[in-house]
């Protein structure tokens, strides 16, 4: 396997990072290093500058208003916009809703949804998961009704991410109450629609990105059906397959190795700094070794794309082998912090009034937090036991 990117990648490298520097605004980079989620205010922005150079849809086709890029183009991006400190474009509209619309919703789904999307105007929420029906998400029962030109729906979703910063959901309801995968819809609906009430959860880190939402008898027109009535669950499975896929957060995952190797160096136990420890460092060698696996892994599946001879169930491996190692490098962030990784750091923007974070060092706000904040990773998307069970029946025949 060739290990090196060719010239032409490394060129459009080149023209990425040498465009983010000059174009990333000094507060953005300065708050999004400092801060594991990126606010919608600065995402906003971004999106915005990305979208005057005809960035903001990495990897969509160039007939959707996408760059065209190649998926190792892609990957190139994420990996720059990441490690200069720029926000994370949205991935709920940009991975997942955005493409299940220009793929099986009409041309005027696409261009009133997803059109203003690219330009930073409309945010989503997802309305998957219920009180009921997280792995086992066929079982869900918030229920859609047709009323004459209307979807008059009713029910209760929970662990909506950023679903406060939401103006439009997506949601997977049941339309027909006789089936279970086949009684599935998918229908947006607004988020300030009369009847929808959207709750804040508040997470172990101090954090706020998840909510809960009731829908009381919420009418939407017929048109905001995505594709087919009673198709819900092939486009779920769709856009659920996308979002594993992008588990992994090889950009992410390679930024927090980079701060482990950080404070390890500046860390001291018994006198000298915690990387000379002998079982650190080769923990920490372990780590490196998996990550660079995971990274060469990602790129041969980007590599082989569209290649039917290889049926690997590669969403599920690099959803399974990126959120161990995301949870991992928070293990080990926390322990290399010693007594100071024990106080709750929460984040910078969370940390205001009267709750500042104890005096530390500058890397420690936000590390604790985002350890218990990771601790989710393996649940969410479909939990890890459930991806195992995929790839033992889809490749081993189990």
């Amino acid at each position: 396997m060739d290990f090196d990117f060719d010239p032409a990648d490394e060129s459009f490298r080149e023209e990425v990072r040498s465009f983010i520097h000059d174009a990333l605004p000094a507060d953005i980079r300065e708050r999004n290093v400092r801060n594991y989620h990126a606010n919608r205010a600065d995402t906003r922005r971004w999106t915005t500058i990305l979208h005057e150079r005809g960035w903001s849809a990495p990897s969509w086709p160039v007939a959707k208003g996408g760059t065209g890029w190649t998926p190792m183009q892609q990957f190139i991006f994420d990996e720059e916009n990441f490690a200069a400190g720029a926000p994370l474009l949205e991935t709920g509209g940009l991975k997942m809703i955005g493409p299940v619309i220009y793929t099986f919703g009409t041309p005027a789904q696409h261009e009133r949804f997803n059109v203003p999307f690219l330009r930073g105007e409309i945010s989503w929420g997802q309305g998957f998961s219920e009180p009921g029906a997280g792995s086992d998400l066929a079982s869900l029962t918030t229920r859609a009704e047709r009323q004459g030109d209307e979807w008059v729906i009713t029910g209760h979703k929970m662990w909506t991410t950023n679903g406060h910063y939401a103006n439009w959901l997506y949601l997977l309801v049941r339309t027909d109450p006789t089936q279970k995968q086949r009684g599935l819809s998918l229908i947006l609906v607004p988020a300030d629609a009369p009847g929808v009430t959207i709750s804040p959860i508040i997470d172990i880190g101090e954090g706020h990105s998840l909510n809960e939402m009731f829908f009381d008898e919420v009418r939407v027109p017929a048109e905001n059906l995505v594709g087919e009535e009673n198709k819900g669950w092939t486009y779920a499975k769709f856009l659920l397959d996308r979002e594993r896929a992008f588990s992994a957060e090889i950009p992410r995952n390679k930024r927090n190795f980079a701060l482990l190797k950080q404070i390890a160096r500046e860390a001291r136990r018994g006198g000298r700094p915690l990387i000379e420890d002998g079982a650190f460092a080769a923990r920490l060698a372990q780590l490196e070794s998996d990550l660079d696996g995971l990274t060469w892994m990602t790129l041969r599946a980007l590599a082989r794309q569209g290649d039917s001879s290889w049926d690997l169930p590669v969403g599920s491996i690099l959803k399974v082998r990126g959120t161990e190692l995301q949870q991992t490098i928070g293990e080990m962030h926390v322990e290399a912090l010693g007594d100071r990784g024990a106080y709750v750091y929460p984040e910078p923007d969370f940390a205001t009034g009267e709750h500042h974070w104890p005096p530390g060092p500058d890397y420690a706000p936000g590390v604790l937090a985002d350890f218990l904040y990771r601790r989710a990773v393996s649940i969410y998307g479909g939990s890890n036991e459930i991806q195992r069970t995929i790839i033992a029946r889809q490749y081993l025949g189990l």
